[in-house]
C-alpha cells in the first residue's frame, strides 16, 4: 500500500575537501559552482541517486528508490574518492537515513475541506488557492502528510517505512471515522 519515492541520507567523510580539486579531478561526474552553491554535486551514473558534498565532508544523498540504494551509494562514492587519492581511506565517520518520502493511495475522493475540520483545524493547513493538498501533522507519528482530494497520500519525514505505513493506517480508522 505504501510505497517509498524517495530515501535522503547523509554522511561525513571525517576530513574537509577541496571541492575544486575534487570537482577537477572527477569532472566527468562532478559539477561544482560555488558561484551557485556551495556544495559540489555527484552523480556516479545518470540514473544514481545525487550526492551533494561540502567543504566540511559532509554529504547529502537524495533520490535513492529503496534502503538498499541508499545504502549502496555511498560505498561507491567513497571507492570513487579513494581511487582518485581524495580520501586516504574508504570509510565513513558517520552515515544514516535522514527521512523518507513515501506515497499511498486510500482509493476514495476526498473532501478536503470537511477533512481538515475532521481532523482538526490545529493539525492541517488547508489553503487550495495557494496548494491543491490538505497539509496533515499527525499528533501521534513524527511525520507530515499531504493528502490530495484523489485520494494519494505523500507521508514525509519517517525514518523507515513501516512508521509510514502505519500513519497512514492511523489516517485510514480516522477518515473511517468520520465519513
Amino acid at each position: 500500500m505504501v510505497s517509498v519515492e524517495n530515501v535522503v541520507a547523509s554522511g561525513s567523510l571525517g576530513i574537509e575537501i577541496d571541492l575544486e580539486v575534487v570537482a577537477h579531478e572527477l569532472s566527468e561526474v562532478v559539477d561544482y559552482d560555488p558561484e551557485k552553491y556551495p556544495g559540489a554535486y555527484f552523480r556516479l551514473d545518470d540514473s544514481a541517486p545525487l550526492i551533494t558534498v561540502y567543504r566540511t565532508g559532509k554529504y547529502i544523498i537524495t533520490g535513492a528508490g529503496s534502503e538498499e540504494e541508499a545504502f549502496a551509494t555511498p560505498s561507491e562514492f567513497l571507492r570513487l574518492l579513494t581511487d582518485h587519492s581524495i580520501l586516504p581511506e574508504a570509510g565513513d565517520e558517520w552515515y544514516k537515513i535522514q527521512n523518507y518520502v513515501c506515497m499511498a493511495d486510500i482509493d476514495k475522493q476526498l473532501d478536503l475541506s470537511a477533512l481538515a475540520i475532521g481532523l482538526g483545524l490545529e493539525f492541517t493547513e488547508y489553503e487550495p488557492e495557494q496548494f491543491p493538498g490538505l497539509v496533515y501533522r499527525p499528533t501521534n507519528h513524527n511525520c507530515v502528510m499531504l493528502i490530495f482530494g484523489s485520494g494519494k497520500v505523500i507521508i514525509t519525514g519517517t525514518t523507515d517505512v513501516h512508521s509510514a505505513e502505519e500513519a497512514v493506517a492511523d489516517l485510514l480508522k480516522e477518515i473511517d471515522t468520520l465519513f
